[in-house]
């Protein structure tokens, strides 16, 4: 344990220590780290270290192929804590610009254990609306954190919410690494710095120079330096003596805020690590390679919680995969994208199996804002780059200016989705049958989006709050709540 730790946190994890025998139900540790995709070291990325993320996933279980709902913050958040699709529960976009879930009751993890007898805590924001829906009895750093202030306190509000606990806890820490700024330093974390000379930009690039190398350092900075602080999270726990009847889960919220990243449907950005760990686990270091989606995160902690499960989910409990099961899985799995801020609105529905990867886009050959809005965050000269990195990465990129209707990839072939076939004849039978099983989906799930007019009348609703090509928070005017299921 580092020094530092000991100095704030050994006198309040020895006032109290929990005798295993007086409690059945386990207690539930949910980990959510912002803004990255897999790249860890028991993901198999080469240059970023995570010791304590990579022996948390040799203690469990890795799902290999996770992905989130949707790739913003409020929008994956809501849907894992809900169990829900954004177009579900409503948080299609971010709780900081007005969006919000439908329904006030709507049921979710938090509200589930509660009723169930638990104690249920949040350290780090929320980002979901409304907030009162998720009836927590205890709350600390309720800010986004972006500056890394008081980094230890995570896990010293951790150690005495644990410690305070005399019944079982649902307790949801949520870091702020690896969200934009990228500061590769703070509070002397991580010891070791990466720069751009050590690494490799990130695959899903496709392109690479001095000053994306030096951005993926950052990242991964940021990322070792989360580690440490789960490192520290997780000591807390099991200097409490509570760590045998806990159930650990790890996720990241969507990918990194990179090019073909966050607010994307590419897998750089609905791709994310999740890994968990549970009392007893008889097989450890498990690698489940099944599709997985977040929205299995809530009927998986009631089944192992052995709480009343919530009714009409469209998630499955993964404890056949954590018991190591030989089980008949999804075959296809489905991710969305509406809009993040008011500078993104472009919504998209997507569906793949164990190859394939189908993105259909709602308002297609029109020019798609995300686009300029991501590539704005790196380099003035970004465009030049990309023009010169030649097919088919140019031609991907200029996709993404203003995509088609259909998007196809072969992910086993082409895992950085650099080239659509879906205008490929000798694809065209599995183009038709991904579409349709997107279809069966969209209607089961009751995609409000499948009404066109919706997308016109959100986009009416976005456009008006626009001022000199800018928008303004303030002349945001929400109605989509009322709409969506007129």
């Amino acid at each position: 344990m580092r020094k530092i730790l000991s100095i704030y946190f050994l006198s309040s994890l020895f006032t109290f220590h929990h005798s295993l025998g007086t409690q059945e139900l386990p207690n539930v540790l949910l980990i959510v780290s912002e803004d990255n995709g897999q790249e860890l070291g028991c993901y198999g990325d080469p240059y970023v270290r995570t010791p304590n993320l990579d022996r948390l996933a040799s203690e469990g279980t890795l799902f290999k192929n996770a992905y989130v709902a949707q790739a913003g913050c409020s929008q994956s958040r809501a849907a894992f804590l809900t169990g829900l699709y954004p177009h579900q529960n409503g948080q299609i976009g971010l709780a900081t610009w007005k969006f919000r879930m439908y329904r006030e009751d709507t049921p979710n993890i938090v509200r589930s254990l509660k009723e169930a007898g638990y104690r249920t805590g949040i350290i780090g924001k929320l980002h979901v609306n409304p907030e009162s829906a998720f009836p927590f009895d205890f709350e600390a750093i309720s800010k986004s954190n972006f500056a890394r202030d008081d980094q230890l306190g995570y896990a010293r509000e951790a150690s005495g919410f644990i410690s305070d606990s005399q019944q079982p806890f649902f307790l949801s820490v949520n870091y702020p690494d690896a969200h934009r700024p990228f500061t590769p330093q703070v509070d002397g974390l991580p010891e070791k710095l990466l720069t751009g000379e050590d690494v490799e930009a990130l695959p899903f690039f496709g392109i690479s120079n001095p000053q994306l190398r030096q951005q993926t350092a950052d990242y991964y900075n940021c990322m070792s330096r989360l580690d440490t602080l789960i490192g520290d999270l997780l000591e807390v726990l099991e200097l409490s003596g509570k760590a045998d009847n806990t159930i650990v889960a790890y996720i990241g919220d969507h990918g990194a805020d990179m090019l073909r990243g966050k607010r994307t449907s590419y897998e750089g950005g609905t791709r994310v690590p999740f890994i968990m760990r549970t009392p007893g686990q008889s097989h450890k270091g498990i690698i489940r390679e099944e599709l997985v989606s977040l929205v299995d995160l809530v009927p998986t902690l009631l089944d192992l919680s052995g709480t009343q499960s919530i009714p009409d989910l469209p998630g499955k409990s993964l404890a056949p995969l954590i018991e190591n099961r030989s089980v008949d899985w999804r075959r296809y799995l489905f991710t969305e994208f509406h809009i993040h801020s008011a500078h993104n609105y472009y919504p998209q529905r997507t569906v793949q199996d164990n190859r394939y990867k189908l993105i259909l886009n709602l308002m297609p050959g029109e020019i798609n804002p995300g686009y300029q809005f991501t590539n704005d965050r790196f380099f003035d000269d970004l465009i030049t780059t990309i023009n010169q990195a030649g097919e088919p990465v140019t031609g991907a990129y200029h996709r993404m200016h203003a995509p088609p209707k259909y998007e196809l990839y072969d992910l086993k072939n082409d895992p950085y989705e650099f080239e659509n076939l879906a205008e490929n004849s000798a694809h065209r039978a599995t183009l038709e049958r991904l579409s349709k099983e997107l279809q069966n989906w969209r209607e089961s799930t009751k995609d409000p989006m499948l009404n066109h007019k919706n997308v016109l009348r959100l986009k009416e609703e976005v456009d008006a709050c626009m001022v000199n090509g800018q928008p303004d928070k303030a002349k945001l005017t929400l109605t989509y709540t009322d709409y969506f299921f007129e």
